[in-house]
């Protein structure tokens, strides 16, 4: 199983951070280590002191595909979440201006939260789906599919390119504007159309 993550999905996102808008998605990929155990606390690591949270919907792969057409993308999922990208902002800073990859600052262990999976039948238009994060019990993000500069389906097709999807399999389909840093004690509570699917303690 493997977790393909894309970055600078959102417009406010990349302007926020000073990115550059991408004429293609970003890819990057977390290690399966990375997924955070469920009912277990994300546990700040020593090597940052500026770890970001970054909210995402989640689509798992249900089937094997490789060089997927877009119009059948929709067939090789059925299951959604949301869930958190966890980022040592200062630790990709480091490596981005060193040209180096970011594996250390996203894929390290407990860096991928995920949610409770619900059927995507559950709703009429997946490119039109609010997701929140509350901090605390307040919004620090939202966000909603239809602001994706590539949409899910676009997503499998395009990554099919380069990677065999495979049962189980995970994409994270990037983050909104609001991202910031957590601190020991916060509670982070994930909203896919108002369903909480995930609620996590940060130590």
């Amino acid at each position: 199983m493997k977790i393909i993550c894309i970055g600078r999905n959102y417009t406010e996102h990349i302007a926020e951070l000073e990115n550059e808008k991408p004429a293609d998605p970003v890819i990057f990929m977390k290690s399966d280590t990375s997924i955070l155990i469920k009912k277990q606390p994300f546990f700040i690591p020593d090597f940052s002191k500026e770890i970001h949270h970054e909210v995402e919907v989640l689509v798992k792969i249900n089937k094997l595909g490789k060089y997927i057409d877009q119009k059948f993308a929709h067939k090789y999922y059925n299951e959604i979440s949301v869930g958190i990208d966890f980022t040592a902002r200062d630790l990709q800073s480091k490596l981005k201006a060193k040209g180096l990859p970011w594996e250390k600052a996203k894929a390290f262990d407990g860096s991928a939260v995920v949610g409770k999976w619900i059927s995507k039948d559950q709703f009429t238009d997946l490119n039109d789906l609010n997701f929140k994060l509350e901090k605390n019990d307040e919004i620090v993000q939202q966000g909603n599919t239809k602001q994706m500069l590539w949409k899910i389906d676009e997503l499998i097709a395009y990554v099919s390119q380069y990677f065999t999807l495979k049962i189980g399999d995970i994409i994270f389909t990037g983050t909104p504007a609001g991202v910031g840093k957590v601190h020991a004690d916060d509670r982070l509570t994930g909203y896919l159309e108002g369903q909480q699917l995930f609620s996590i303690v940060v130590k």
